[in-house]
This record gives C-alpha cells, sequence and structure tokens, in this order.
C-alpha cells in the first residue's frame, strides 16, 4: 500500500513536467545601413495560447484560421520588441507572414522592416518582451548580420533589454549567453535529467547486491563512468547535427530519448544492461545529443557562429549535468542506507518508468496526455 502511494505521489509530481523542446523564437535581423530587414519565427503553439487562432476549437490549425489572425499575431509580436539604433528608435513594419516548420512544430514566419535615423547605426538596443508575462522560461534566440559579421544574443524575463555592437561584436559575451543557455537547457530537460538519475542511483550499492553499499570512493569513480560515457557521446551528436553533418527526424529523436529513460529506469529492477551503465549511457547518450542540437540548429546560425555557439551551449551543458550530480552523489551517499533511497531506487524508478512511457506514447502518436 505503501509504495503505491508512493508511486502515486511522484507520478503526480512528475506528471506536469513538459519534457519536449521548451518555449523559443528565432529573430533574425539583417542590417543594411540604415534599413534593417528581420524575420521573427514563433511557435504557433505559444501564440495560440497568448491570442487564440483555432477559431473553431478543434484543436487543430489551418491555414484560413492563421491567416485570419495575422494582423493580431503582427500586432502582438511587435509590440514585444523594440529596435534603436544610438541615434533613435527604428519603427517596425510587418510585411509578410508565412508558416514554416522548425524540429518542434510550426512556427509562424513574421517578415518585417525596420528604418533607422540618419546614419547607419553602430550599434543596437533591442528590447524583447514576448511571452514575458505567461512563460517565464521562454527564450528569444537572436543573430544579427551586419558587414558579412554575425552575432548572436539570448533574450529572456531576466535579460529583456541588450545593446549590441554592430562595429566590434562581443564574442566574449555571446560565449556565455550561450553557456547560460546550455545550463538552463539541460536543468529543464527532465527526460535528460531523469535518463541520467535512473543511471546514477545504483552507485552508491554494490553491483547485483541493492541492499549492501560500497563506499564513497568506488561510488565517485563510478558516477564519473557513467556520466563521461554520457557526455562524451552527446558531444559526438551534438556537434554533428549542429553542423548539419547528421540529421535525424525530431519525433524519432524524442521519441528515442523517452524510450532510453524507460530502459534506465528498469535496469534498477531487472538487471538488463549487467554491470554496464557507462556502455548504456554512451549508446543512449548519442540519442540525447540529438535533442540537444534541435535549438542550434533551428537558429540556422554560419559555420564561424556556429562553433563558438556551439562550443558554449555543450560547455553549458556539461556545468548544468556536473550541477546535478554535484547534487545528487552526496545525498545518495548520506540515504544509501535508509529506507527511503531503497523506495527510491524500486517504487522511484518504476513511476519514472510509467512516465516516460507515457512521454513515448505521446512522441509517438503526437498527442498530449500529461505534459504541461
Amino acid at each position: 500500500m505503501k509504495r503505491c502511494l508512493f508511486i502515486l505521489l511522484l507520478c503526480a509530481w512528475l506528471a506536469p513536467a513538459q519534457a519536449h523542446k521548451p518555449s523559443d523564437s528565432y529573430l533574425s535581423l539583417a542590417v543594411h545601413g540604415q534599413q534593417i530587414e528581420g524575420q521573427w519565427d514563433i511557435a504557433l503553439r505559444d501564440l495560440d495560447f497568448a491570442i487564440g487562432l483555432d477559431g473553431n476549437g478543434d484543436g487543430a490549425l489551418t491555414w484560413d484560421e492563421i491567416r485570419a489572425r495575422h494582423d493580431a499575431i503582427a500586432a502582438y509580436a511587435l509590440q514585444r520588441l523594440q529596435v534603436a539604433s544610438d541615434q533613435g528608435v527604428c519603427p517596425l513594419k510587418a510585411v509578410e507572414q508565412l508558416i514554416d516548420h522548425h524540429t518542434d512544430g510550426a512556427y509562424s514566419v513574421l517578415r518585417f522592416q525596420a528604418s533607422c535615423p540618419s546614419a547607419a547605426p553602430a550599434s543596437l538596443t533591442i528590447g524583447y518582451t514576448l511571452f514575458a508575462d505567461l512563460d517565464p522560461q521562454h527564450k528569444g534566440l537572436l543573430k544579427i548580420d551586419s558587414g558579412g559579421a554575425t552575432q548572436t544574443a539570448i533574450f529572456d524575463p531576466d535579460s529583456p533589454r541588450q545593446t549590441i555592437s554592430l562595429a566590434a561584436p562581443d564574442r566574449l559575451a555571446q560565449f556565455g549567453a550561450y553557456v547560460k543557455h546550455g545550463v538552463w537547457h539541460i536543468w529543464i530537460g527532465y527526460d535528460h535529467i531523469l535518463f541520467l538519475l535512473s543511471l546514477l542511483l545504483p552507485a552508491v550499492l554494490l553491483p547485483g547486491l541493492r541492499e549492501q553499499q560500497q563506499g564513497l570512493k568506488a561510488a565517485f569513480y563510478d558516477v564519473l563512468k557513467v556520466v563521461t560515457a554520457f557526455t562524451l557521446a552527446h558531444s559526438i551528436t551534438l556537434s554533428l547535427a549542429s553542423l548539419s553533418l547528421v540529421s535525424l527526424p525530431s519525433r524519432w529523436v524524442e521519441s528515442a530519448i523517452a524510450a532510453s529513460v524507460i530502459l534506465a529506469a528498469l535496469n534498477n529492477l531487472l538487471p538488463l544492461f549487467r554491470g554496464k551503465r557507462p556502455v548504456a549511457a554512451f549508446a543512449f547518450g548519442l540519442i540525447h545529443g540529438f535533442g540537444f542540437a534541435s535549438v542550434l540548429r533551428d537558429l540556422g546560425l554560419p559555420q564561424g557562429s556556429l562553433l563558438a555557439s556551439l562550443l558554449g551551449f555543450n560547455v553549458g551543458v556539461e556545468l548544468g549535468q556536473l550541477a546535478i550530480v554535484a547534487a545528487f552523489l552526496p545525498a545518495a551517499w548520506l540515504l544509501r542506507k535508509t529506507w527511503l533511497y531503497r523506495q527510491v531506487l524500486t517504487v522511484g524508478s518504476l513511476a519514472i518508468a510509467l512516465v516516460a512511457a507515457v512521454w513515448l506514447v505521446e512522441r509517438i502518436a503526437d498527442i498530449k496526455l500529461i505534459s504541461a
């Protein structure tokens, strides 16, 4: 009875988790003297939540429904974007709206123009507040092309206004922004976290002897092997996918990630990997890397900027992952002899497997059952 209650509580806690790609928009600005040409890709699901696009309420968006809301989309978006040069405000004007598909679904493509006062700007100050009142986790990924150079920046509710020099790009600031984005991406990637934790849970126990504990040094090396294997694997496929050398359908990748969580959790109940958890971490880490790559690939950065952004993002993912491990290992070591830890290892692993199984059904069938 207690175990059933424990499973229900864990499922209730995990069920609202959004395990798919988080909310991002992609903003591109091309600066030609005083004139700016812009393109803003915004997820239709986010716009539907914010202003309502589904006219008949049947849960399926049609082109006619979206076209009927073009004026509302343009007004809503452009009211939440401000562009100014060092000489003054650059008024924005919507020009065209299209539909495009990113790795996580359909996006509205809003093309607009801006005209800055007087001479070509030396810098741009950009204010970005899209969905700031609806989704505190939303990110705006900016790409600016000016004078043959490409710069990037990331906007969120904590950094809604940034000034970007067009004459002297701040590469260190761009690198730092993607490090921060990588940390954030792993921390809200519940499927990645649950996969890693499922593999780490047995680290403080002797192989095959769930009731006995191994020393802290042995547990540390066990964790190190698992994390190193996972890191190496997802770094390989993150790089290959971001550089467009290898591409897999998003639904396949997300479904395979959910399946990896199921297998990692079930391994704590049945000896599926038989002492080869680092090998499993490497094999499934290759799949998780494709999931990490979706953000950078969708931004469409040129090769030079992509390499720096890729490195920063990967560093951020590793830092976020190490923070999780640093919090896990001491807690697991202290609790390893308790009833609670045995329940987390067994009943908790079962709950994780059940939630991941629902994620798998959602992703294969493209439906929502528990994801927020």
